[in-house]
């Protein structure tokens, strides 16, 4: 065995440590070691000034191994390993992580989590992809991505293939719904700005848009929420594969229902094909916590300066804006204001209204009443923008009906059915469930579905 490294390992040597007192330090942990191993010459080069006299005396004793304490609660030491010689050589460099009492060896070179729900998983910068999730309540991968990284960039893309003509020569998109689209857009921007972040708007391919993006921020991942349409879907194909190319990470969440996609207690493609037969089998299943929206939201990223861009107006859709507007030049009476902040107030006032006059409902869910203008509640559209999540319309509706079951406990002392007046609601949540989850079972573009017997759920698939 070599002399020298007899002395520097052993203990009871003190001669050689109070020469070179950086040669052993030992560490109070046991369970794990890193070593570090690379040829000195690359260190402190024989033909170059770093060997002054003082640096040559400290290594007069050139040591094989050097151990520093280190603050990491993983690693106990560090070992520094070098040649004996001073002669160039090729660069040597090997890192391991040894976990006692397995003693497994982990590469320490860079790993990008495949699991971003992983908490100790931090990344540098993040995009979030907003599409029909309008809204910074009750958003997963907002929320998710501002946990797990140092800056996050929100995106919202205009898509062309959204607007012009169909293959039938109707209006893709229709001036009174790409307005409310604009102005959802606009409040998301806002929002998000009053958090201390802002919205990028790009008129553009997701997959182009994304991928340009990506490059010039560094970004380390994609979030965005699933969509169920054929077409929503081949374009989150494409997107998953313009992110490969670049090794950029694709993490998809589900926040359009009511019920969440994995708390059903069915596989997708074995869901039941009719309305009942969804009903009964998602009794009991629990509703998923509505997720409160953050204070304040990480930064935008400072590498790229990437511009937040301007929102598109009507005609730079190709859409008339005249379409959209009355004969007297305003928006038309029956228009209605998109956007989180005018949903969050439609729901409040809706709520308020429930509770001043409750509706009579029977217990199968039917109501003998109207309820507002058209039978309706008339929240639908911003629920179809995603500025409005189904969970927190629940949330508040099941807040309300409970105040006005109490109340009527306390007023004539019966059991109450005012409950049962807001079912209807929750029937029409499910319905919306239901028709989603049907889509999303057949729209897959990989998949080749079998011929089924025609039922409520025929126009899902058209």
């Amino acid at each position: 065995m070599d002399p020298n490294k007899q002395n520097l390992e052993n203990p009871e040597n003190h001669s050689n440590e109070e020469h070179n007192p950086l040669v052993t330090i030992p560490s109070q942990s046991p369970f794990a070691t890193l070593s570090l191993s690379f040829s000195l010459p690359q260190v402190l080069p024989a033909n170059t000034f770093f060997i002054q006299p003082r640096i040559s005396t400290l290594f007069s004793h050139q040591p094989n191994k050097v151990k520093v304490p280190t603050q990491a609660s993983t690693l106990t030491h560090i070992s520094l390993s070098a040649s004996s010689t001073l002669s160039p050589s090729k660069i040597s460099f090997k890192s391991t992580l040894s976990a006692n009492p397995l003693q497994s060896p982990l590469s320490l070179g860079p790993h990008r989590p495949l699991d971003p729900n992983n908490g100790a998983a931090i990344r540098r910068a993040t995009i979030v992809w907003f599409r029909n999730d309008l809204r910074v309540h009750d958003n997963e991968s907002l929320n998710t991505a501002n946990n797990e990284s140092v800056s996050v960039l929100p995106v919202y893309c205009f898509d062309p293939r959204d607007y012009g003509k169909s293959s039938s020569g109707f209006d893709k998109t229709g001036p009174y719904r790409a307005s409310f689209l604009i102005e959802s857009v606009s409040d998301l921007r806002k929002n998000l700005q009053a958090r201390g972040s802002d919205l990028v708007v790009r008129v553009g391919k997701p997959e182009t848009v994304l991928v340009e993006l990506a490059k010039a921020i560094g970004a380390d991942a994609v979030y965005a929420h699933r969509e169920v349409s054929h077409d929503e879907v081949k374009s989150e194909e494409k997107i998953e594969a313009a992110m490969k190319d670049e090794g950029i990470e694709v993490k998809y969440f589900w926040g359009s229902t009511l019920y969440h996609l994995d708390d059903l207690p069915f596989k997708l493609g074995e869901m039941p094909t009719n309305y009942g037969g969804f009903r009964e089998k998602v009794k009991g299943v629990e509703i998923r916590k509505t997720i409160e929206a953050l204070d304040q939201l990480k930064g935008l990223p400072s590498r790229g300066d990437v511009e937040p861009g301007d929102i598109p107006s009507l005609l730079d859709l190709g859409l008339s804006q005249s379409a959209a507007m009355s004969q007297g030049g305003k928006p038309a009476a029956n228009s209605m204001k998109g956007g989180e902040t005018e949903a969050l107030q439609r729901l409040k006032k809706f709520a308020a209204e429930y509770q001043a006059q409750p509706p009579k409902g029977n217990k199968d869910g039917s109501h003998d009443s109207i309820y507002g203008a058209n039978f309706s509640c008339k929240i639908s559209p911003w629920l179809a923008m995603g500025c409005l999540s189904p969970r927190s319309m629940f949330d508040e509706l099941k807040k309300t009906a409970t105040s006005i079951s109490a109340a009527s406990k306390r007023n004539d002392g019966e059991s109450g059915s005012s409950g049962a007046g807001s079912n209807w609601l929750m029937f029409e949540l499910l319905w919306r469930d239901f028709f989603r989850f049907i889509t999303k079972k057949y729209s897959s573009a990989k998949k080749v579905v079998e011929a089924a017997p025609a039922t409520a759920c025929t126009g899902a698939l058209a």
